[in-house]
């Protein structure tokens, strides 16, 4: 009964949709990943006010400095 349960735990997990496991999305070079989305990110806990302009400003040029 247990190895029935992990059968059907383990399928889907590691055979999603075309039977290869799938990667995170940032792995499988998903774009909203990448250093656009963390910039909207940024901005807009900038402008929530979450961080102040220094702050906004020294993350923006380190992910800038990383693409």
């Amino acid at each position: 009964m247990v190895a029935a349960g992990v059968a059907l735990v383990r399928h889907p997990l590691s055979a999603p949709q075309g039977g290869r496991p799938s990667a995170p999305p940032w792995e499988a070079g998903d774009p909203r990943w990448g250093g656009r989305r963390a910039e909207e990110l940024l901005a807009e806990r900038f402008a929530r006010g979450q961080i102040d302009e220094e702050e906004y400003e020294r993350r923006l040029a380190r992910l800038r400095e990383h693409r």
